[in-house]
């Protein structure tokens, strides 16, 4: 938690100290009150007194009073303000920096507890700095101030109350070394909530399809119980501090009146209305000291949880990134949409066996380059290589005549138009799904974009829309169908303009003769620029300038389709099972 309050900025800290000398300065004006109520015994005791110097002392204790509100309420408003916004300036650098991850940095922490990190931790932190600020720092000041201003006031009422602090302080030890493990779980548990409704909501179709609805809501409900019984014994164990200091306060009042009476019936008559005064006077600062021990009960019922949230957030923000920016922005001259890989292996963080092995093959500019292979074979992590989703475990991917981790990854990112398996779409317009992104040029016009979408056969479906060009899309693009956002993911890349397009098994949703346009219109619109295609469909591939075969990692085909099916066993094979003979002969 320390280490996260280390993040406070300069204004912050500016704003804590003023907090800070408010504080202080109520303190002093709460402690005042006591020894203008010890006036106002002693002159209503003392013969002659004057009801003038009774108002005055009252008129005193009234200022002190409204001093002390006052300053409460600008501590709160700094409070607030502080936790407002270090918690903004968090939340942005959490979000900043699971931007930045790679893959294997995603794959580390699941989505759920990235999600759980980024709202529920972060307001768990941001609720204890409103609270800690006007209570962690005030009661430590009140308890060693007002326990200087009773000192020598009365040995017995001293013990009484060194009594009940150290009781108190014995219960709040024995509660936290219980409770404290439960809070680190609630986080945990809190998680796996967020997972199961997350896959439960993201799976609807499917959970319907199967009946499966009570299957999922026994899931839920196991999950939900397991956090609210951890939830219902973390707050039992807190339900119990409250009415323990209450007793405490009382059993002190009682105790500091009884041993008061006591000295005082023992007490010679001059040195009684001294006695009496000492003792309203030790009674309202032994109720200061209880009282700041109740504000730190309460700090400690929200530190543990924010403590394990400041740690959850912190293990984010203090991940290296594995992929890192090189210094280059581009490739060497004359080379544009060049991509060569040089004997590349691969294998995800922590596993023992390849996906790629050896890999080496070269696409020059303008050529279409085809990846084929059974499921499983690595075409998809091939290709993912090439924007550096993941790192290479050895061998070297070279993009116009320079290594991919050399590049800065933005200017990399620019040469690059990706279309991925599933189609993603963002809430907002066709427009600003098609238009999306910055790839260091000037925003697409409207005309670019829609004849983006002419070339990837969307225009068809986009203008029969509400608004058309600007119809709403939802979020995942729930409104549209598979075939639908893959022609404006395709389209997306179109916009872009790239050196080289990657379409990582593209076309699979669309039907052969949507397919076969499409194709046909990029082969037309975008020539001279590099295409890389994963694909499953012997029909989308076949006319590739270059084939690549792959089978458990390996390439064990590489040419054209008719050089393939004499060479290559595996892409018959493949093609066999696909289309007649007729068809794989014909041109």
């Amino acid at each position: 938690m320390i280490k996260l309050l280390k993040r406070f900025d300069v204004s912050e800290w500016v704003q804590v100290l003023i907090s800070l000398i408010f504080i202080v300065a109520q303190v002093w004006l709460d402690l005042k009150l006591p020894d203008y109520m010890s006036e106002i015994t002693r002159y209503s005791q003392m013969p002659g007194g004057e009801m003038l110097d009774i108002w005055l002392a009252g008129g005193k204790m009234m200022l002190c009073a409204m001093g002390s509100l006052i300053s409460s309420i600008i501590v709160g408003f700094f409070g607030a303000r502080i936790a407002a916004s270090f918690s903004r300036r968090i939340r942005s650098l959490l979000f900043a920096k699971v931007d930045s991850f790679s893959m294997e940095e995603m794959n580390r922490f699941s989505t759920d507890s990235l999600i759980t990190r980024s709202t529920n931790d972060i307001t768990q932190v941001q609720q204890f700095i409103t609270m800690g600020l006007q209570l962690l720092i005030k009661a430590p000041i009140m308890v060693v101030w007002a326990l200087v201003k009773i000192s020598g006031k009365g040995f017995e009422w001293t013990v009484a109350t060194g009594v009940a602090v150290g009781v108190m302080a014995v219960v709040i030890a024995l509660l936290m070394l219980f409770v404290m493990p439960k809070f680190r779980k609630m986080q945990v548990l809190t998680d796996n909530l967020n997972r199961v409704t997350r896959e439960n909501l993201t799976g609807l179709r499917v959970v319907r399809a199967y009946n499966a609805e009570g299957y999922q809501e026994k899931k839920f409900e196991s999950a939900n119980q397991e956090l609210t019984s951890t939830q219902l014994f973390t707050n039992r164990g807190m339900a119990v501090m409250m009415p323990m200091m209450t007793a405490l306060m009382s059993g002190l009042s009682l105790a500091i009146y009884w041993i008061g009476a006591y000295l005082i019936n023992g007490a010679q008559a001059m040195d009684r209305l001294t006695l009496f005064s000492n003792m309203v006077v030790f009674s309202s600062y032994a109720m200061q000291v209880i009282m700041s021990f109740m504000m730190l009960v309460m700090i400690f019922v929200m530190l543990p949880r924010a403590s394990v949230s400041g740690k959850r957030i912190n293990e984010v923000l203090d991940t290296q990134a594995t992929i890192l920016d090189g210094d280059k922005c581009q490739g060497k001259d004359g080379l544009v949409g060049h991509v060569e890989f040089k004997n590349v292996s691969f294998k995800y963080p922590g596993a023992s066996d390849y996906v790629l092995e050896d890999i080496s093959f070269t696409a020059k500019k303008g050529e279409t380059v085809a990846f084929i292979g059974s499921t499983g074979s690595g075409k998809s992590t091939l290709v993912s290589l090439i924007p550096r989703f993941y790192e290479v475990t050895s061998g070297e991917v070279i993009v116009d005549g320079i290594n991919v981790k050399e590049y800065k990854q933005e200017e990399l990112y620019n040469k690059i138009g990706y279309v991925p398996q599933k189609a993603v779409m963002f809430r907002g317009t066709v427009s600003s799904n098609v238009g999306f992104g910055d790839n260091g040029k000037h925003k697409p016009e409207q005309k670019e974009i829609e004849t983006a979408i002419k070339i990837a056969q969307g225009s068809d479906f986009v203008e029969k829309m509400d608004h058309q060009y600007e119809a709403v899309i939802s979020q995942g693009g729930s409104n549209v169908s598979g075939g639908q956002k893959q022609r404006l993911a395709i389209a997306r890349a179109v916009c872009r303009k790239p050196e080289m397009y990657i379409f990582d098994d593209s076309f699979s949703a669309l039907d052969y003769k949507t397919d076969r346009i499409l194709r046909s219109a990029l082969k037309k619109e975008t020539a001279g620029v590099t295409n890389l295609i994963v694909g499953q469909r012997i029909g989308t591939i076949m006319d590739a300038d270059q084939i690549i075969v792959l089978d458990e990692g390996k390439i064990v085909g590489k040419g054209t389709h008719k050089e393939l099916l004499n060479t290559c066993a595996v892409y018959k094979e493949i093609a066999m099972s696909q289309l007649s003979e007729e068809e794989l002969l014909h041109d």
